[in-house]
């Protein structure tokens, strides 16, 4: 690649400090939840201690008739939120095929590429960029203060190059850290463009990514467009879980969302905006660790649709090591926790923005209660039939589960025509994999509540190629 022409860089510095608007410190934050917390669990041995006398049922009786209960309750809430999501995701992709906008609109767009400590694969990322099948958009890389030789590898890519069609300018920010969330505005507030894509530093775009995406702003009442994440670096036992995860757990969903076009979460590897909806937003913020979930929510409130493109691809590296995994989902749940927990006023008052609240309360049920809910059912019937001669019923208990995700892993494959062989995942994706992140997310959600200290945390990066 040749630079034809120096672009000047930008080096922005901004004010990283946030004001806590509660006005209260972290000590009585905790203390008040130690407090409500211990008042609830005082109230619900009251209620056990006051009505277990009066029960006319024996301790194994009761304990019987309670396994069956919870596990018709678990069951119908399972099927009915597997089937649920199934018809409507297959309403979409029904809709989406045959209704799909022409590709004849072409705005110019900036695409923000915000990266820290990204030595090893920023290179990489930005070059795939210049493979797009697309004319109209240039690069904005935001270092945000990488402690490596990102700002030096970064600074070799400045310049105008050599695209697919034509030459495409490649600018670079330099900044202090401050988060990605800074460093996404940073570059959005440069963007002279109608349309802003935002990635995440290590992703990979397929090169019709742009161009599927960006059709969807025809229709004006489109705010934002999500993108579809891959898993770039597979051929692993946790990121083959993984590539299934976000095949069946979070694209499926968000087809399911896109029918009604009101996606949750537009994903940080992949999500396009029109730039008024993030000005009306108040762009990103960073005062929750998911991002992307608040700013989805704000869009959400001010009106705007958000839509889902499954042929808008991002390659992502997910993480390899079951530690690196549960850290990852950890900052997830408690991001968005953090997100709900803001926009809390929309949960309970449904007229300010019906869909807002609709999504508020399908993403609390899915971060909050039912992980308990899974873990519980699990854990409640395993004890009960080892206890009182149930055990011949665990095998066909998780042989009914594993063929659920199998019928729905075979779809979700064969939509987006991926590699057959993740199907054989399926076979422990729901006894295992499902399980070990409800109990993180069920870990995360207590440390939220009573407001323990978090970290960001990085993923170390090992440079894989799509």
């Amino acid at each position: 690649m040749n630079v034809n022409q120096e672009v000047k860089k930008l080096i922005i510095t901004l004010d990283n400090r946030e004001l806590d608007e509660s006005g209260q410190t972290d000590a009585k934050k905790l203390l008040r939840r130690m407090i409500i917390s211990g008042i609830a669990s005082l109230i619900l041995l009251l209620i056990i201690i006051i009505t277990l006398p009066e029960t006319v049922l024996g301790v194994k009786s009761l304990i019987e008739y309670t396994t069956i209960v919870a596990l018709v309750i678990f069951l119908f809430v399972l099927l009915f939120r597997y089937f649920a999501i199934l018809v409507l995701a297959y309403l979409y992709i029904n809709e989406y095929t045959y209704s799909a906008p022409e590709s004849g609109y072409h705005p110019f767009v900036s695409i923000i590429v915000p990266v820290y400590n990204e030595e090893k694969v920023v290179a990489d990322s930005v070059k795939s960029l210049l493979e797009l099948d697309y004319n109209n958009y240039e690069i904005i890389v935001v270092n945000d203060g990488s402690a490596d030789h990102t700002k030096e590898v970064a600074e070799s890519l400045v310049g105008y190059q050599k695209g697919k069609y034509s030459d495409i300018k490649v600018s670079l920010i330099n900044k202090p850290n401050g988060g990605k969330a800074r460093a996404l505005n940073a570059g959005i507030r440069l963007s002279k463009a109608e349309i802003v894509l935002c990635m995440d530093g290590d992703s990979q775009l397929s090169p019709d990514s742009v161009k599927l995406a960006v059709r969807h702003f025809v229709n004006r009442e489109i705010g934002a467009v999500a993108g579809n994440v891959k898993v770039l670096n597979r051929r692993k036992f946790f990121t083959d879980l993984q590539a299934l995860e976000y095949i069946e757990g979070l694209n499926m969903a968000r087809s399911a969302q896109s029918f009604v076009k009101l996606v949750n979460i537009i994903p940080g590897p992949i999500g396009l905006f029109r730039k008024k909806a993030l000005e009306e937003a108040g762009y990103y913020s960073s005062d929750t660790f998911a991002e992307d979930a608040d700013l989805t929510l704000k869009i959400l409130a001010n009106g705007w649709k958000i839509y889902y493109e499954p042929s808008s691809i991002s390659y992502t590296e997910a993480p390899a090591k079951l530690q690196q995994l549960l850290k990852q989902r950890y900052r997830w749940t408690r991001g968005i926790l953090q997100s709900i927990k803001k926009h809390k006023r929309l949960l309970a008052n449904p007229s300010i923005n019906f869909g807002d609240t609709f999504i508020l309360w399908t993403m609390f049920f899915e971060a909050l209660i039912w992980p308990f809910m899974n873990i519980a059912a699990n854990l409640f019937f395993i004890i009960a039939a080892l206890a009182f001669g149930f055990s011949s019923l665990i095998f066909f208990w998780w042989a009914g589960l594993g063929l659920l995700d199998l019928v729905t892993a075979l779809y979700c494959v064969a939509v987006e025509k991926e590699e057959f062989r993740l199907v054989s995942y399926s076979l422990i994706y729901r006894m295992f994999f499902i399980l070990i992140i409800d109990i993180c997310k069920a870990m995360a959600t207590v440390e939220e509540f009573l407001g323990i200290r978090m970290t960001w945390g990085k993923l170390e990066r090992v440079g894989a190629k799509a």
